[in-house]
């Protein structure tokens, strides 16, 4: 072989060399170093929101007997009001039909009554000179003071048609409405001048004030089909309100309605409960409300982050990948329990002691690569 041919050869096997050499270190580059993550024991809280608004336990409509014009407004809203108190006058605008009615009924009651008199004077005078018997002449008395009990019933119906009420009702006049419970006057829908309607079997009239219990609020919301089952009476919930930030009320559930009410596209099922008030706040009514409910809840379990779990695309069962060597790494199915969308319970399938793939993380190598 000549010296030439010599060269050329070395000249090749070096260059083989090298891109072997170059490929070896490029595929070591490409191996991928996974980091890995052991299960934990924590303790997982499944919780859903209710929102709503905080009301009064006890919440009272004040209604007229009588329809009227309010002649007058004496409380007003925030008072404090014990039963009974006043709260507004009604001044009666007659019915001309009733009017015309209570007239008639007087001049009917006033003929009877003359009539009747005169009969008891006759009869009167006669008992006395001894012509009659005692019987006829009580007969003619009673039928007397009957007729004068009418004529007296007549007038006083003339006036309660005229002005509501009739001498000797005193406080019970129909045209003062007052308090018919202890508390705050939390609305006094109607002003003075307005016309009212009175509450009677065929409507429910016109509201004059609402008179609320607030040392006693609950929280009424509403929460989904999915997770209403899980709810039982009694169960703790923590109360926050959009108007009181950084503070929450403690309360106690005590109703979940037996039916749901549709809205939009979802069935939704009313709850309520007794919210526990704290002297340094005042609670208005009407607050809308945020309550936190806890549905499950499980202490010391083994658990992993959600983020490490992947699902069979035939199977759809969840699985994670386990190291078992040197960048190796074992398929391993699981059952899963409660979940609070960070944490996920893991019931069978690993150990404390296993390591897991972390799939969203490389080794450094392959991070510092992917920068240059």
């Amino acid at each position: 072989m000549s010296k030439r041919a010599k060269i050329i050869l070395t000249i090749v096997v070096v260059l083989f060399a090298a891109v072997l050499i170059w490929l070896a270190k490029k595929n070591k580059k490409n191996v991928v170093q996974f980091e890995t993550e052991k299960p934990f024991k924590t303790t997982i809280v499944r919780k859903t929101v209710a929102t709503g608004k905080v009301i009064p336990l006890e919440e009272v409509q004040i209604k007229p007997q009588i329809a009227g014009i309010v002649d007058k407004v004496v409380a007003e809203e925030g008072q404090i009001v014990k039963a009974g108190d006043l709260i507004a006058t009604v001044r009666v605008v007659p019915n001309v039909e009733a009017l015309n009615s209570a007239n008639n009924e007087i001049k009917n009651a006033q003929l009877a009554y003359d009539n009747a008199k005169v009969q008891f004077d006759r009869n009167k005078n006669l008992f006395e000179k001894g012509v009659i018997a005692r019987q006829e002449f009580e007969n003619s008395e009673l039928s007397f003071n009957n007729a004068k009990q009418r004529l007296s019933n007549a007038r006083s119906n003339m006036d309660i048609v005229k002005r509501g009420t009739t001498a000797g009702l005193g406080s019970a006049a129909n045209t003062n409405i007052r308090a018919t419970s202890s508390g705050m006057i939390v609305e006094i829908p109607i002003k003075k001048g307005a016309q009212v309607i009175q509450s009677n079997s065929f409507n429910d009239g016109t509201t004059i004030a609402t008179v609320a219990d607030m040392n006693k609020m609950i929280f009424e919301g509403k929460v989904d089909e999915s997770e209403v089952g899980k709810l039982v009476k009694g169960t703790e919930l923590k109360v926050s309100l959009g108007a009181i930030e950084d503070k929450n009320f403690p309360a106690k559930l005590n109703f979940i309605a037996p039916k749901g009410t549709e809205e939009g596209g979802a069935v939704q099922f009313k709850i309520k409960a007794d919210v526990a008030l704290d002297e340094k706040y005042f609670i208005r009514a009407g607050y809308s409300a945020n309550a936190d409910i806890i549905l499950e809840k499980k202490d010391s379990i083994l658990a992993i982050k959600e983020a490490l779990l992947r699902f069979d695309k035939k199977t759809e069962k969840p699985y994670v990948e386990i190291k078992v060597g040197e960048n190796k790494f074992e398929k391993k199915e699981l059952e899963l329990g409660i979940s609070d969308g960070v944490n996920i319970e893991i019931k069978s399938g690993v150990t404390a002691e296993d390591e897991i793939k972390i799939w969203n993380k490389a080794s450094k190598d392959k991070k510092e690569e992917s920068d240059d």
